[in-house]
């Protein structure tokens, strides 16, 4: 299956949170889109791997994504090495996305940027015909994405880019939801957590709100982008 876009997430929420109303609203033009998590979230505070891969699912019919795969990586302590970039460029090569989201390129969870620069990495080196890959039992063609872009997560990092997403908050904030083991519960008896706050879960919507005022739209989300990002023409821009 040959997919549009391609979203990896070092854990499972990671896409959700960072650039799902995008990626609904991409859907909603026709577009395929794909999501492939690194790792289980297993080292996470609440819940178990069990039930983040059943909290993905949920979230991945939420969003109507074409498909969802789990590389099954060492939550916490997956590098950034030949292993893992070949196991990426597998995927990349199985779904031949257009453009690739990633993580974070600097965040306070350390999954965040390594993931960012893991991807980014295994997006440049899928295009080199020397790298062969097999996938079940059958060779690889080389496939480099146009694009690769990176999505904010818990630091406000400045965008390169933002896309409107007004009409879409309501997917994203419903996909987010679909992990209630990771956030805020007031009836839960598990240890506190930064993302298990109220608020955390209110600047959901709030951070994209602001977003988008400085866009003059309802919502946004942001990207930041290692190549130039370019227009057609000046009557493209917002």
């Amino acid at each position: 299956m040959k997919l549009d876009i391609l979203a990896f997430g070092a854990h499972p929420d990671d896409v959700e949170l960072g650039c799902s109303a995008t990626i609904a609203k991409e859907i909603s033009l026709g577009k395929k889109v794909g999501i492939v998590d690194l790792t289980r979230g297993e080292l996470g505070t609440r819940g178990s791997a069990e039930l983040r891969d059943k909290e993905a699912a949920k979230a991945a019919e939420i969003l109507e994504v074409s498909v969802r795969e789990n590389l099954a990586f060492a939550d916490g302590f997956f590098k950034n090495d030949k292993e893992h970039q070949l196991e990426i460029i597998k995927m990349i090569r199985k779904y031949q996305p257009e453009i690739v989201l990633c993580n974070a390129i600097d965040d306070r969870h350390i999954d965040h940027p390594k993931g960012s620069q893991l991807v980014s990495d295994a997006c440049f080196l899928s295009g080199l015909l020397k790298i062969e890959t097999t996938l079940d039992g059958k060779q690889q063609e080389k496939w480099r994405p146009k694009q690769v872009y990176h999505y904010i997560q818990w630091k406000n990092i400045e965008p390169d880019f933002v896309v409107d997403v007004t009409g879409f908050m309501d997917k994203k904030v419903a996909s987010v939801l679909a992990y209630s083991s990771q956030f805020f519960d007031p009836t839960s008896k598990e240890p506190e957590t930064p993302i298990t706050s109220k608020n955390f879960t209110e600047s959901v919507e709030y951070r994209a709100k602001d977003l988008g005022r400085l866009i003059g739209v309802d919502y946004a989300e942001g990207f930041t982008t290692e190549r130039y990002v370019a227009v057609e023409n000046l009557s493209k821009l917002i």
